[in-house]
């Protein structure tokens, strides 16, 4: 919830691979296309042994950062609703009507195929067992090295409770 100039001083973060030998780039993160051809151009580099791709996409928050969060105290709301004009998934939408590439229809049926797909994934996670600290232990590696195995039996004197898997 800070911004980008109160974080650091350069003018741009991706400016920030040069000091670690890689390229960065700057881009329109609320541009679907742009998104798709720096991504593709990264990933070829990367596949081709040229090196990561530090991507800085510059987009605009719409809403609360977290459900802890409250932007309206940080953001103006008319800067908000001059960026809502922007927003990418609006501006890709009217792209693919104005080619016939998609249509009502099409929204309609990837909608409720979105909301039952997310349906089942919070279904699953609601169903699965809640994690203990020794999860974070046990689950690193295949095998503890010593250095975690003696930090896992500090947890264990502090955090009883924590022992619900043993390693």
């Amino acid at each position: 919830s800070v911004p980008r100039e109160k974080q650091t001083a350069s003018k741009t973060i991706a400016q920030k691979a040069i000091a670690y030998g890689f390229d960065g780039i700057c881009v329109d993160g609320m541009d679907a296309i742009a998104m798709y051809h720096v991504m593709n151009e990264a990933l070829d580099n990367a596949r081709s042994g040229k090196g990561p791709t530090l991507i800085e996409a510059m987009t605009y928050r719409l809403c609360d950062h977290t459900t802890a969060d409250n932007a309206s105290l940080y953001q103006d709301p008319a800067e908000t609703e001059r960026w809502k004009a922007r927003d990418g998934v609006e501006r890709l939408r009217k792209l693919l009507l104005s080619k016939g590439w998609w249509s009502d229809a099409d929204e309609t049926t990837i909608q409720a195929e979105a909301e039952k797909l997310v349906g089942e994934v919070v279904a699953t996670i609601e169903s699965t067992p809640a994690q203990t600290p020794n999860d974070i232990f046990c689950s690193m590696y295949a095998t503890m090295t010593p250095r975690l195995d003696r930090q896992l039996q500090e947890v264990k004197e502090h955090h009883p409770h924590g022992n619900a898997h043993e390693h």
